[in-house]
């Protein structure tokens, strides 16, 4: 009390202060705790619904309950060594962070021209992929969460393929750290495109069964029509980027309003809807799907064509030194390499232990890239003090930015709207909990 008035201090709120606050006001209210273990909230995100019988008056996002701590992490590793880390963010579309990552670094260093053209080639092609893997699992969880459990299955059937190629490629189904400064790990091979075009067809076709079961279906389209409404002046107001600023109108995709690895010499159109609802950003996501088989196919049309070409920086001083390949016992470096440096040369000996061990020198600077994921803009602050660490990366990352909509998108709706609200969201939590 001061001078006989109340003192009120602000916060956040949690349960019980939320619980309390209805109390003290003395109306009729039910405060509905979703999450975190909630199997509907993509993860573990927490939403507090304040309701009016079954409409929503207030929607409350609460996050943290995955934090990683990946990016003060990155601090205490080397730049190359920080693509481990960044890839485990939306592990959904692992090769966007990476390539985001990567991007700011050769900013930094000043070799952006320097990045040979493969391996732009390389990156474009598995970022397209991911991109199918993202959205499919958008649609495939969307799916589950109104009772569809075959668009489940078949989403993650067809994304399957997907991982089975990129598996191949770099040794593991997620988490690659394929993506390097410079360039990428290494070569994708002829017999990777092989069985990839191989896959393709088959992807074709389980992507028309989805469409088939989602479309013009009449319990998915009575779930998903004018609900998650949002605007543009909505979506300018909260930074939302992606499938949902694409589905009230605007063209914005950071493949053709700022290019980069070389998206401008690839033909694909911008894919928009004019509805601002969820079954708009479904119907986007499918669109975009064709879209990207578009580029796979140019981008294993060129790979074709440099068969050979480096896939890395020339400057040995960044260049990773591994040369990795795959034998009987899997993948590891190359015999060739082993040899040398254990046998052959001190020099290459002590140069491969340095730039392993204590990593390249960026020079002092920041700089900022961003690429178009499949959620939106993916952006990186990349702050270097001129040692062989980031002494600060940050990510933009789309999901924490997007799910500032879900207020909007839920309140005047009704409880059953909310699940299908964030999910046409589709957020990651490891992106949003950094």
């Amino acid at each position: 009390m001061v001078d006989g008035e109340a003192v009120f201090t602000a916060g956040g709120g949690d349960w019980d202060d939320i619980a309390r606050e209805a109390a003290n006001l003395g109306a009729e209210r039910i405060v509905v705790n979703m999450g975190p273990q909630h199997p509907s909230t993509h993860g573990v995100l927490r939403l507090v619904l304040e309701l009016d019988g079954e409409t929503v008056t207030e929607a409350r996002a609460g996050i943290g309950f995955l934090h990683t701590g990946i990016e003060k992490n990155m601090e205490y590793r080397t730049w190359v060594q920080g693509t481990t880390f960044c890839t485990r963010m939306d592990y959904l579309m692992p090769v966007f962070n990476e390539t985001a990552y990567c991007l700011a670094i050769e900013k930094l260093l000043g070799i952006t021209d320097q990045i040979p053209q493969r391996a732009s080639d390389i990156r474009v092609l598995v970022m397209e992929l991911y991109r199918i893997a993202s959205h499919l699992i958008a649609l495939a969880t969307g799916g589950m969460e109104l009772g569809a459990t075959t668009i489940m299955t078949m989403g993650f059937r067809e994304r399957e393929r997907i991982l089975r190629f990129m598996e191949a490629v770099t040794g593991t189904r997620m988490n690659h750290a394929y993506v390097r400064p410079g360039g990428v790990a290494q070569d994708v091979l002829p017999e990777h495109l092989d069985a990839l075009e191989d896959e393709l067809p088959d992807l074709r076709r389980g992507i028309r069964e989805l469409e088939l079961m989602l479309l013009e279906n009449p319990i998915y389209k009575g779930r998903t029509v004018d609900v998650g409404y949002l605007s543009l002046a909505s979506c300018m107001a909260l930074g939302v980027t992606g499938p949902i600023l694409r589905s009230t109108g605007l063209p914005h995709d950071l493949r053709k309003v700022d290019p980069y690895c070389g998206y401008e010499t690839y033909e694909f159109d911008v894919i928009t809807r004019p509805d601002h609802d969820a079954y708009g950003r479904t119907v986007i996501r499918l669109d975009e799907i064709w879209q990207s088989l578009r580029i796979v196919d140019q981008a294993i049309a060129r790979l074709r064509a440099s068969q050979g070409a480096p896939v890395m920086v020339a400057d040995r001083k960044i260049a990773w030194p591994a040369q990795l390949s795959i034998g009987a016992d899997g993948q590891g470096n190359s015999l060739d390499h082993i040899r040398e440096i254990m046998g052959e040369s001190m020099e290459s000996l002590i140069h491969h232990f340095k730039l392993v061990t204590e990593g390249f020198r960026v020079p002092p600077g920041q700089a900022y890239a961003a690429v178009e994921s499949p959620k939106g803009e993916l952006g990186v602050h990349a702050v270097s003090d001129g040692g062989t660490r980031p002494y600060r990366a940050h990510f933009r990352d789309p999901s924490f930015n997007n799910l500032q909509a879900a207020s909007a998108l839920s309140e005047g709706g009704l409880v059953a709207d909310v699940i299908v609200a964030v999910a046409s969201i589709d957020p990651v939590m490891g992106g949003v909990d950094r």
